[in-house]
């Protein structure tokens, strides 16, 4: 059960991951840089919370690849000249890859299990 704390730590992480890519838009790098712990720490943290109840375990861990796939894509444009896109792709497919799984595979079989 989602109690409103929790709803509300969540809407916290919404508003670190805006930042974040707030001062990735606006070229802030130190900001943006300083905004990735934060914002992943949160996202890992929710994940973590969330472990037991199965859907919400794969899409957190969807979230948390994408936020990691938006640093490393943050990282190329403010270092590498925009280098580290293949790198950013790899981890928006594995979040990906955790809906496709969960609404493929686990959620199937968990509705096999209610019959």
């Amino acid at each position: 059960m989602i109690t409103e704390k929790f709803r509300e730590y969540e809407n916290l992480h919404i508003a670190l991951w805006l930042i974040k890519d707030t001062c990735w838009v606006l070229d802030f790098k130190i900001p943006g840089l300083i905004m990735i712990f934060p914002t992943i720490a949160v996202a890992l943290h929710i994940t973590w919370l969330n472990r037991k109840v199965l859907s919400e375990l794969y899409h957190n861990l969807a979230v948390v690849f994408w936020i990691s796939a938006n640093t490393v894509w943050m990282i190329g444009e403010f270092f590498y000249n925009d280098s580290l896109r293949p790198i950013a792709t790899v981890f928006f497919v594995m979040g990906i890859t955790m809906v496709l799984i969960y609404h493929l595979i686990v959620r199937p079989n968990l509705n096999k299990k209610k019959v």
